[in-house]
């Protein structure tokens, strides 16, 4: 179930990203827009981030030591 949020919120990112893109290049370009994408892209990020930290110090993932 973790790893499935995981996927989700990284397609998210994902998805955050080519919005912004298409933004860059429309003719009608809108900064506002991208700018608002850009910024979910970066929430999602730390959320992310936040989410695997969490994932660690509850055990529901380990990482992978030599």
């Amino acid at each position: 179930m973790f790893k499935l949020i995981v996927i989700a919120v990284l397609v998210a990112i994902l998805a955050a990203l080519a919005s912004a893109l298409v933004s860059l290049f429309r003719h009608d370009a809108n900064p506002e827009r991208m700018a608002k994408a850009l910024t979910v892209r970066v929430a999602l990020s730390l959320g992310l981030f936040a989410l695997l930290l969490i994932g660690m110090a509850t055990g529901l993932i380990s990482p992978h030591g030599v």
